[in-house]
């Protein structure tokens, strides 16, 4: 775009600021055995229905959402590949429970770790990546409880990486579905818990069959993850995602009393999700949301863009036009800091606000110096772009 022949392209960083509470309307007959249960919309974080959601209770292996979150973000962040051969530690290979088998001093990849705890949910395979992503399991735990807490996941702390049973190691249907919406912005978690089944040490003489504990994932349509627990405490529990069109829905459940009525109570949770609501595309990754004019600033103007869908959730046969889209802009000039909120966009209905997402700058704006202020004044005059 041309405009005082200076402009930036500046992506929109989007927090969901709506109110995450369930619907004012009555609330449906939907996982009656379970001891809490939940049911989120992913893109929004609503509560589309909840039980004792904030109960703390054993979360079993449900743990290893937190560790595969870790994972994916130390990943991202450069400190660890997916090609990285990780040695197997002899705590590692004392885990008991669900494993892979690792041996003391065994070598695997990130890649084939990650599948075996979001497959197989392999214990020693939790402790292993811990370790070579912490140095030991205790320090990675320390960074769980970090993220727990900047996540606002109140009602848990964790004790270890895996999920066995330990003192002072718990969590809420809640939380564990804030947790699970934060994995899920790694699209790639996908590709491995939404495996059925697969094979580890390939070329070896004896490959290791994986196959997955969330059933789900063959006998429900568009599950693709995410993480199932089980403990005599704890009991039958499970942490489930499916998309449809361009929603994706979080059903979780714990304490249920065993494994089929588990599947069955969040099995429907999600048919009751998908039936009854529909995501409302409000912008497409790519479109222009706003530009903005920054006083003093070089450059001058910004462009918002929407760096992924955006859109809000509505009930099926509702009419999206009741809906009414504003942007709010706060008073800045420059210099501005990468991270500055300028602005938000509000979603509102009968004016009350729905959701709304924060326009946020990702670079530096400096002050406009003299000799900038001089070429733009030169453009100006003779209408160079």
């Amino acid at each position: 775009m041309k405009r005082f022949g200076i402009m930036i392209w500046t992506l929109l960083t989007i927090f969901s600021l709506c109110n995450n509470t369930a619907f004012a309307e009555p609330s449906p007959m939907l996982a009656t055995e379970a001891r809490s249960a939940v049911l989120m919309d992913a893109h929004s974080g609503k509560i589309l229905f909840e039980k004792n959601s904030h109960e703390k209770l054993s979360p079993a292996s449900i743990t290893k959402v937190m560790t595969m979150l870790l994972v994916m973000e130390a990943i991202d962040q450069g400190k660890i590949k997916w090609q990285d051969q990780v040695r197997v530690s002899e705590k590692a290979a004392s885990m008991g429970g669900s494993q892979i088998f690792l041996q003391p001093g065994e070598q695997m990849s990130v890649t084939d770790l990650l599948k075996g705890i979001a497959v197989a949910s392999a214990n020693d395979a939790s402790v292993a990546i811990a370790e070579y992503i912490a140095g030991t399991e205790e320090h990675f735990v320390e960074l769980m409880n970090k993220r727990a807490r900047e996540l606002g996941m109140k009602d848990t702390h964790f004790a270890n990486s895996n999920g066995l049973p330990a003192d002072n190691h718990f969590s809420s249907a809640y939380d564990i579905a804030v947790m699970s919406r934060e994995l899920l912005k790694h699209p790639e978690i996908t590709k491995f818990t939404g495996v059925y089944q697969d094979y580890l040490r390939k070329d070896s003489p004896k490959p290791f069959w994986l196959v997955n504990t969330n059933k789900l994932v063959r006998f429900y349509l568009g599950v693709d993850g995410l993480k199932t627990g089980f403990t005599s405490e704890a009991r039958f529990c499970l942490t489930a995602t499916a998309q449809r069109d361009q929603m994706r829905a979080i059903a979780v459940v714990l304490g249920e009393p065993n494994a089929k009525i588990r599947n069955k109570e969040v099995s429907q949770m999600l048919d009751y999700a998908f039936n009854q609501y529909t995501h409302f595309t409000v912008y497409k990754k790519g479109d222009l949301i706003a530009q903005r004019q920054i006083p003093k600033g070089d450059p001058e103007w910004v462009e918002f863009r929407a760096n992924q869908p955006m859109g809000i959730l509505i009930r099926k046969g509702e009419d999206p036009k009741a809906y009414h889209k504003k942007i709010i802009w706060q008073e800045v000039s420059a210099p501005i800091k990468k991270g500055q909120v300028l602005g938000k966009v509000q979603i509102s209905k009968e004016g009350r606000v729905v959701t709304e997402w924060e326009l946020v700058s990702v670079q530096d704006i400096q002050e406009a110096t003299f000799w900038s202020n001089f070429k733009k004044t030169l453009r100006k005059i003779f209408f160079i772009s």
